[in-house]
């Protein structure tokens, strides 16, 4: 979004199209839908809604589906309220956060994996040298300085 004003438009195409989807569609295949974000390109022309959808592949493909076909109605409804000389077309696109979060997680789990196991390592281990190499003033030298 290249201005405030297309941000403001953006966070009201949003509650738009998610009050219509709680009350208007009432396909069967639309699932248990989120709206998380939208956003428009600068001249305004084009609005992408990012989307989750609760449930399996099963159920995002059928809501995808259901989205698909209630692209028109939405994006009339949107023209409606909005009251804009140029309605945006409307894209839907399944949002990656709940993927991209179990990957985090995944590796998060990793690490610390690999954590306990470097401290069960190190539960045994002993310096190679002596514990504090560094000289310390007052200490004796072995140079007799």
């Amino acid at each position: 979004m290249s201005s405030p004003r297309y941000a403001k438009v953006a966070e009201q195409i949003k509650v738009i199209i998610a009050q219509m989807l709680e009350r208007r569609i009432k396909d069967p295949r639309l699932g248990f839908v989120t709206v998380t974000d939208v956003r428009i390109t600068g001249d305004g022309r084009e609005a992408t809604v990012f989307y989750t959808v609760l449930g399996d592949a099963t159920a995002r493909a059928e809501s995808a589906a259901a989205l698909a076909s209630a692209t028109g109605l939405l994006r009339s409804t949107v023209g409606k309220q909005l009251g804009l000389k140029f309605t945006p077309t409307l894209e839907f696109v399944l949002d990656a956060v709940e993927e991209d979060a179990a990957q985090i997680e995944d590796a998060l789990a990793r690490a610390r994996a690999l954590d306990a196991e470097v401290a069960a390592r190190a539960v045994g281990a002993s310096y190679a040298g002596d514990p504090d190499p560094y000289r310390k003033p007052g200490e004796d030298d072995a140079d007799g300085e």
